[in-house]
């Protein structure tokens, strides 16, 4: 039986549902002057009634309904003690919260269900607080708090779920883990679900929830597991032959297929991907695939830097169109400005590179790194190479806490290189001994 806790039983006993269903009852039959008998007439007996105002019967659907039109009472009363008129200002607050999220508005959609959830009628009903806090812990990661979103999620996740909101929060939590570079917390997260024998029959959730563990799995660098992993994500996306499963699997199987040097193939999955995608998807979604798609270019096709950069930059205004995270700008931001490096623009690269710093929230140190390790690049190429100097120092700043992972590896690789070219031959050699390190050679 579900319990709920009234504001003064603290330390007391535990009071039911059935009792606070059969208290809510006696209370509104009192104060319109009815005794248990004319309640009951002529549906039911008044011992009846008397049994469910104890708390001792719980009444059946029907017979609640029956009770709240006899007491000239809405039925949400009587279940929740929240009113009609009560639950129907909560329901409006989550709609608004929740298209402030999806329009990108993300600091509003944050505060408007905080305070939503600073409403007491919330506190006993229990689906629309997890909608609101699973909200909240969106939000709150779209404005780049990755910390507070995980500890949300945790939260939601000790609790008694449905089937599709453990998922979804599953989601969001082996999502938050990855970005913030917390890696075997996001493995966990998803082989808690997905790597015991008793994993869930394939679904759309499903297999993004497998799309967001097999990045996890590529970024810690266990190419072996991702490869096999990717495969079975693909089967699953054609086995449901549904926009949302194809654009997991084949975008997260294209990421695999590069790293492990399979490059065509890559570009084949990534644009099967993508143009399922923009047919069909969120533009929120459509964009971050866009950015990442023009990234792949630029690392397998140099040469077709200015359709990247164009790609980039349809995804940076639809990126600030809707409800994506700060770190998704700044990646954006990083992206154009490793587009302007490769294309010779040093200065515009760093205009991009510097406007990415100024989205992060401290929360994504890989790709902070990636930052100051293109600022580095440009300003070297400009000849201020005090500031170039300056910026490979920030790159080991916020490199060094990370655990290691390809990731990592290949920045701390970039970085020596770089580090090579200002002519420190000492400084790169310990860069590229870090970077072998982290690869595990």
């Amino acid at each position: 039986m579900c319990v709920a806790w009234t504001s003064s039983s603290q330390g007391a006993a535990a009071v039911t549902t059935s009792d606070l269903v059969g208290l809510r009852i006696k209370t509104v039959r009192r104060q319109r002057g009815m005794s248990q008998a004319q309640l009951a007439h002529p549906e039911l007996s008044d011992s009846y009634v008397s049994l469910i105002e104890s708390g001792k019967r719980t009444p059946t659907p029907s017979v609640l309904e029956l009770l709240a039109q006899k007491l000239d009472c809405s039925l949400s009363y009587l279940l929740n003690g929240v009113t009609a008129e009560q639950m129907e200002d909560i329901e409006l607050a989550l709609g608004y919260a929740r298209l402030a999220l999806e329009n990108g508005e993300v600091r509003e959609a944050r505060t408007r269900f905080a305070e939503l959830l600073e409403n007491n009628n919330l506190t006993g009903l229990t689906a629309l607080r997890q909608d609101t806090e699973y909200g909240l812990a969106l939000a709150v990661e779209a404005c780049g708090d990755l910390d507070e979103a995980i500890s949300i999620l945790r939260r939601l996740q000790a609790e008694e779920l449905s089937p599709e909101r453990r998922i979804e929060v599953a989601i969001a939590l082996c999502r938050a883990y990855r970005v913030s570079d917390r890696l075997s917390e996001a493995v966990k997260v998803g082989e808690g679900i997905l790597g015991g024998p008793a994993r869930p029959a394939w679904s759309d959730a499903l297999v993004e929830f497998g799309a967001t563990l097999l990045a996890a799995y590529l970024d810690s660098g266990d190419l072996l597991r991702a490869r096999q992993f990717a495969g079975e994500l693909l089967n699953a996306a054609d086995m449901l032959n549904t926009p949302r499963a194809t654009v997991a699997a084949y975008w997260n199987a294209a990421l695999v297929a590069e790293s492990t040097g399979h490059g065509e193939e890559s570009l084949s999955l990534a644009e099967r991907a993508l143009a399922v995608q923009t047919e069909n998807g969120q533009p929120r979604n459509s964009a971050r695939i866009r950015m990442a798609y023009a990234s792949m270019l630029l690392r397998l096709r140099p040469t077709a830097v200015e359709e990247a950069r164009q790609a980039l930059l349809r995804a940076r205004q639809e990126l600030a169109q809707t409800s994506a995270s700060t770190t998704d700008r700044a990646n954006s931001e990083v992206e154009l400005a490793r587009a302007a490096l490769i294309a010779g623009d040093h200065e515009q690269a760093i205009v991009h590179g510097e406007a990415g710093q100024a989205l992060m929230a401290g929360n994504s140190r890989a790709l902070e790194a990636e930052a100051h390790l293109l600022l580095s690049r440009a300003k070297g190429a400009l000849g201020r190479q005090a500031e170039a100097e300056a910026e490979l120092r920030g790159v080991r700043d916020w490199l060094e806490p990370l655990p290691d992972s390809r990731r990592a590896a290949r920045t701390w690789y970039a970085a020596a290189e770089t580090m090579e070219v200002l002519g420190d031959a000492e400084g790169s050699a310990d860069l590229y001994r870090r970077a072998l390190a982290c690869a595990g050679l």
